[in-house]
């Protein structure tokens, strides 16, 4: 997308990639179905972007230059509509029968090509030179370049495999701009299970729950893995369970069913409880493997004490999955480190866009739209400068 406006203002562009071919994790992010942004008023939409020392305000006007009507747009203007999913995620309309970012991406090149960009493919970069010559790695040989204004957009740390390994990082920290440590974000997170656990959820989920981690709390489902949990409610308590001591989660397995209404339907039972609840209160597999071997919890001597597990179940947590299985990236270059242009002030002419700056963002769309929106600042602000 910079390299796009860039063009678009009458620049010259060359655009380097360190992988074989360019837009591969473009490619990964659409495998299952291409989310390029979530359909709701600007004023909630905003509401999703947060980081440490996080400029609402100018956050806001980058979003408001390519918002998410401004991004649908872009698709129409490279012959593919998009619609809204009943979830508020939009989605590229199927070509092919696919949803998927392939059909978008050649598109894109195509008419990026028609456009004069000059693609230049398996070009690592590998940092600066004392007079801003950016310095390239290609067939083990080092080239020096100079242009008179470089976009680096080169991810943050997740799927590694795609090309954004984070190895820019050592490159920028050299030249003396200050990056916040990456952590995983939009991820899995590890608990102990207890081996019948494994043994009888192992890749089930458990549907229409709330979760909460201290004062957060979202709705939606989970899946049970070998090592934890994964699904969207656990990728939202990311940043409220990375910044807890002893992370954990409490779980309401029946949010739409009070303490009182589960002790009326349980009636008189006495015993066997918990194969009762699960058919009185309708409960998942999961949620039963869970309630029968969680450790310190069971055997359950009374009604109440069970209902009082469904409303309120602890699982502690260990520590998020590797950073390499992520969705995204937490962490990146601090704001006091690049100007409003989005140009890194220790580095004159340099720009700086999408995972490599210090925010974060929910799942559905958000992050691409940051991406997207960050890349359309640049290329436009690098352009007139």
């Amino acid at each position: 997308m910079a390299a796009e406006t860039a063009l678009a203002h009458g620049a010259r562009v060359t655009l380097y990639d360190s992988m074989p071919s360019v837009g591969r994790k473009f490619l990964v992010a659409g495998k299952s179905g291409l989310n390029l942004t979530f359909d709701e008023p600007l004023e909630l939409f905003l509401k999703r972007y947060s980081g440490p020392k996080f400029p609402t305000e100018h956050w806001k006007k980058i979003i408001t230059a390519f918002d998410n009507n401004a991004l649908r747009s872009w698709s129409k203007s490279l012959g593919i509509e998009t619609f809204t999913a009943s979830s508020g995620k939009v989605f590229p309309q199927p070509v092919n029968g696919t949803i998927r970012a392939a059909p978008l991406l050649r598109r894109w090149i195509e008419r990026l090509r028609k456009q004069n960009l000059i693609f230049k493919t398996r070009h690592r970069w590998q940092g600066f030179k004392a007079d801003g010559s950016a310095i390239f790695e290609y067939e083990h040989k080092h080239h020096t370049v100079k242009h008179d204004a470089t976009i680096l957009a080169l991810g943050g740390g997740s799927w590694p495999h795609t090309g954004s390994d984070s190895s820019w990082i050592q490159y920028l920290e050299q030249c003396g701009v200050c990056v916040e440590p990456l952590s995983p974000a939009n991820c899995g997170w590890e608990t102990h299970w207890p081996e019948p656990i494994i043994r009888e959820a192992e890749g089930m989920p458990v549907k229409n729950i709330t979760i909460s981690a201290n004062t957060d709390s979202c709705n939606g489902e989970l899946v049970i893995t070998r090592y934890g949990l994964e699904g969207g409610p656990i990728y939202r308590l990311g940043p409220s369970l990375r910044a807890m001591e002893s992370p954990e989660v409490m779980i309401d397995f029946k949010p739409n069913v009070s303490h009182a209404e589960l002790l009326k339907r349980m009636g008189k039972v006495h015993r066997n409880f918990i194969r009762e609840a699960r058919r009185r209160w309708k409960l998942d597999p999961a949620t039963c493997s869970l309630l029968k071997h969680m450790p310190d919890r069971g055997p359950w001597k009374s009604v109440e004490q069970l209902a009082h597990e469904v409303k309120n179940c602890r699982i502690p947590l260990t520590k998020p999955r590797p950073i390499a299985e992520a969705i995204s990236s937490a962490g990146g270059i601090c704001w006091n480190e690049i100007d409003n242009t989005l140009m890194l002030k220790k580095l004159p002419s340099i720009y700086a866009t999408g995972e490599m700056l210090n925010w974060e963002a929910p799942t559905g769309g958000y992050l691409m739209q940051g991406c997207f929106a960050t890349g359309h600042w640049a290329g436009t602000t690098a352009t007139n400068c």
